[in-house]
């Protein structure tokens, strides 16, 4: 990689660290460390010096106008402007290229086993910078119009979350019930985080409940990452924890099984984009097809269902069912 797009990845690297409320303040040693282990996967100092984030940091207040300021009291850099981020700068030609190439790249890996997931994100990437030659055109948002969601907050704790799964520390953090509106006080260990629908959930295992639980990253506030080790052990594995999940609700109870009958189209649908891994087609009538999923019965579950309307009728079982038809009761006062 050359040393003008090393450069490019530093400044984008250094911006993040000057922006993370929950590590504000950074040293140069915290930003060499940062960039280190971001583009080399390492943090020992044999590719990038003090020196070296000196001068991005002039670079970065000469070319991109960066507010950087250092802070004598906290022994920290920071930006005096809060708003700033050097991402809200217009990419260059020279940026445009080089995420075709890297997009390029990930399109021959794309059906590689460890990046199937990420196959939606990847195309999008490539459609995005491959729709227009010029990074200016503004005739491709005006033509062209791609699927977007609504920051909700919560992705900047991402890089602690991370580091405090790997080195299995413990955690203190506030967090707010959307049920009840209550804060309350946790202590957990961080074992993996997971998104779901634009929003991402970190599941840990709460120390003082001795139970594995999930939380929201938007609700979390007042993160904590301590130096503590959990050296005892935990029975978690996230494959066979979410085998038999629709969405991000995972618990103890058995999966069950799901009938239910669906009209032509939506089978369509369902065929090219399954609710589950545990979906399969049982019968084909001459109206409705019928299918049978494998699923613990979550909110998740019945939202999903319940978002295709009429086209879908359960089966079984009996308790979903029911509780299917009482929400349609419900709908139907408050609309009738």
């Amino acid at each position: 990689m050359s040393r003008i797009k090393n450069a490019q990845l530093r400044y984008r690297v250094i911006d993040r660290c000057l922006r993370n409320p929950y590590k504000p303040f950074p040293t140069k040693q915290d930003l060499r460390q940062a960039c280190e282990e971001a583009i080399f996967g390492n943090s020992i100092g044999e590719d990038i010096c003090d020196s070296t984030i000196e001068k991005d940091m002039f670079a970065m207040r000469m070319d991109f106008d960066a507010p950087i300021k250092y802070s004598k009291r906290e022994k920290g850099y920071y930006y005096e402007d809060e708003e700033y981020s050097i991402d809200k700068i217009p990419l260059s030609e020279d940026d445009v290229d080089a995420i075709k190439f890297a997009a390029n790249t990930l399109m021959q890996f794309r059906d590689v086993d460890i990046f199937k997931q990420f196959g939606f994100a990847i195309d999008k990437i490539f459609d995005r910078v491959h729709i227009s030659n010029n990074p200016l055109d503004e005739s491709v948002d005006t033509f062209v119009q791609f699927e977007t969601a609504e920051e909700v907050g919560g992705s900047e704790m991402l890089p602690e979350f991370l580091k405090a799964i790997k080195e299995k520390v413990i955690t203190h953090f506030d967090y707010t019930s959307f049920v009840n509106g209550k804060t309350k006080s946790r202590k957990v260990v961080p074992l993996l985080l997971k998104e779901y629908r634009n929003r991402w959930y970190v599941i840990t295992f709460e120390i003082d409940r001795e139970k594995i639980m999930t939380f929201g990253l938007d609700r979390i506030s007042n993160l904590e990452i301590t130096e503590d080790i959990y050296t005892q052990e935990v029975a978690f594995q996230s494959k066979r924890y979410f085998k038999h999940s629709i969405g991000i609700t995972a618990n103890e109870t058995r999966p069950e099984k799901v009938v239910f009958k669906i009209d032509k189209i939506g089978s369509k649908y369902l065929e090219s984009q399954p609710l589950h891994s545990t979906q399969k087609l049982i019968k084909e009538g001459r109206k409705r097809n019928t299918l049978e999923l494998e699923v613990i019965i979550s909110e998740e579950l019945k939202r999903t269902i319940l978002s295709y309307g009429s086209q879908i009728e359960v089966i079984e079982p009996k308790s979903l069912k029911n509780s299917l038809r009482d929400i349609v009761l419900e709908m139907h006062e408050i609309y009738c």
